[in-house]
């Protein structure tokens, strides 16, 4: 039988005074709860009651267990209560990781979320890799690409493509491209973790694919160097809307080709869990996404317009 279930029955019984008053109280048959306190002893190799047809009385080493079994019942209760607040309210420690390129994006966010729930605190972290969430014990994840099939919950809060443009200053010294093809002969400045490489796709307006395998003098994985680099008038770069989005807005950069679309991609909040989600994971990436619905940078005259 299970032991949680007899040592409630134990204490019942000698808080109604008697097998049958425990029983209704537990909505069990008077057999049932005998054997439950049955049970007990025979575990412990001792009696706990005394029995007789008119009543029973605790033992003096049931006295004593039943001393103790009180407090492991309050102290289940408490932790059922504490348990139970955790999932109705944000509560304790949340960790975060994210990309570097969405931290502007989530600070506020965390901000206002530390505002309003008093009782959390929040433990941010920055990455360009991906992470074992359960390994480092993070709760969730915040990438610009959706993650690989890994078993994780993935909930997609806002689409983007990625945004072929220079300087000014650089057009001033280059021709304009007309087409993919056009950037082989231009110095392009790249992205390591481009998930294509050297050879950047594009989609004409017909709808067919096109590849070209492009070449530059820089090559990083730090989007404030690409940024920089980029307004400097180094040379062209494909990049995410919102890691160049003021650039867009005030005119230091310029985006190339608008009539070609580039891959689609997700920002994505990532966890490892979606049943008993606890509140304080649950209401920050609800946060998240109404931080960033509406955000069209799906298209790139969108992407050069405020947000």
């Amino acid at each position: 039988m299970d032991r949680f279930a007899s040592i409630t029955a134990f204490v019942r019984v000698v808080e109604a005074g008697g097998f049958t008053a425990a029983a209704r109280h537990l909505d069990l048959s008077p057999t049932m709860i005998s054997n439950h306190v049955q049970e007990l002893e025979d575990r412990l190799g001792a009696r706990l009651l005394n029995r007789t047809t008119r009543r029973v009385s605790l033992t003096e080493i049931g006295r004593e267990y039943y001393e103790h079994a009180v407090r492991i019942l309050a102290d289940l209760d408490e932790s059922d209560r504490a348990a139970g607040a955790l999932q109705a309210t944000p509560r304790g420690r949340l960790r975060v990781h994210c990309h570097p390129s969405l931290a502007r994006f989530i600070a506020p966010v965390v901000s206002a979320y530390l505002r309003e729930y008093s009782e959390v605190s929040v433990d941010l972290r920055r990455g360009d890799q991906m992470i074992d969430l359960l390994e480092e014990e993070f709760d969730m994840a915040v990438r610009p690409y959706m993650p690989p099939d890994s078993g994780l919950i993935v909930r997609r809060l806002a689409d983007w493509r990625h945004v072929l443009c220079c300087s000014r200053s650089y057009l001033e010294t280059h021709p304009e491209p007309l087409s993919p093809a056009d950037l082989s002969a231009h110095n392009c400045i790249r992205h390591p973790f481009y998930p294509f490489g050297e050879d950047w796709h594009f989609t004409d307006p017909a709808g067919r694919p096109l590849t070209v395998r492009v070449t530059g003098n820089l090559l990083t994985s730090d989007t404030e160097m690409l940024r920089v680099a980029v307004t400097a008038g180094l040379g062209m770069t494909l990049v995410a809307p919102f890691n160049i989005d003021q650039e867009l807005r005030t005119g230091a950069v310029v985006p190339l080709l608008r009539n070609f679309q580039t891959p689609e991609f997700s920002i994505a909040a990532v966890y490892p869990h979606r049943r008993y989600m606890p509140a304080k994971l649950r209401v920050f990436i609800d946060a998240l996404a109404q931080r960033f619905a509406g955000r069209d940078w799906l298209n790139r005259e969108a992407a050069a317009l405020p947000q």
